[in-house]
């Protein structure tokens, strides 16, 4: 049965994806997915916005945040935490902030803009159903999760990251998650294909392997 599912996922897939996923989980792990179906090929192509599925050809989108309102078919694949993490460095200097309200007091944070609305994203803080949000300021803002996890580890200041991204730094020590009981803020990330009776089987493929890497 294994083989004969194989044979049935062929042609190409065309995937598009932001330049963070792109890097950092799908094309690490993109010749996982080749070998395990040889008869099919893959284009990723990285993208601001999802943009025009049928001019540009699209077969599936892969996107952190909510989807609003649209006429793709939209699936959940994962749920990933919200990390506050930061440097040895900057701890060395500045001392670990043990509560949200800490972070007041003089500790620079490193900020991100939402593409969408041009300004930086919002923090909150969540912990058994209570929320805390937090106007952070700093000196240093981004608008990609590469500069993110660079300025932060360089000891710039405090960052919130999605714990998919993280993983690896966090285990090696490269960074530090602080504030761990305050980490209970999810951000979901979907897949966005057209609406179809039959999905193809290169799509289900696709999806089920990237709900496998992103576990």
């Amino acid at each position: 049965m294994a083989g004969a599912a194989k044979t049935r996922v062929r042609g190409k897939l065309r995937v598009n994806v932001d330049g963070t996923f792109g890097h950092f989980v799908l094309a690490p792990r993109i010749n996982d997915f080749l070998e395990r179906y040889p008869e099919l090929s893959v284009e990723i192509f990285v993208r601001d916005a999802i943009g025009d599925f049928v001019g540009e050809g699209t077969d599936v989108a892969v996107r952190f945040g909510e989807p609003g309102a649209h006429s793709m078919q939209t699936e959940l694949l994962l749920e990933t935490r919200v990390f506050t993490c930061v440097s040895a460095k900057y701890l060395e200097r500045n001392g670990e902030p043990k509560t949200p309200a800490d972070l007041s007091n003089g500790h620079q944070c490193v900020l991100i803009r939402d593409p969408v609305t041009g300004r930086a994203f919002t923090w909150e803080f969540q912990r058994r159903g209570e929320t805390v949000p937090f106007a952070a300021t700093g000196r240093v803002t981004v608008n990609d999760t590469g500069s993110l996890l660079g300025a932060c580890r360089s000891g710039a200041g405090i960052a919130q990251l999605l714990e998919l991204y993280v993983r690896d730094e966090l285990a090696d020590g490269d960074l530090i998650q602080i504030l761990p009981d305050w980490s209970e803020e999810t951000f979901p990330l979907h897949a966005y294909y057209r609406r179809s009776d039959l999905m193809p089987a290169k799509l289900r493929a696709f999806l089920d392997f990237v709900r496998e890497i992103v576990a």
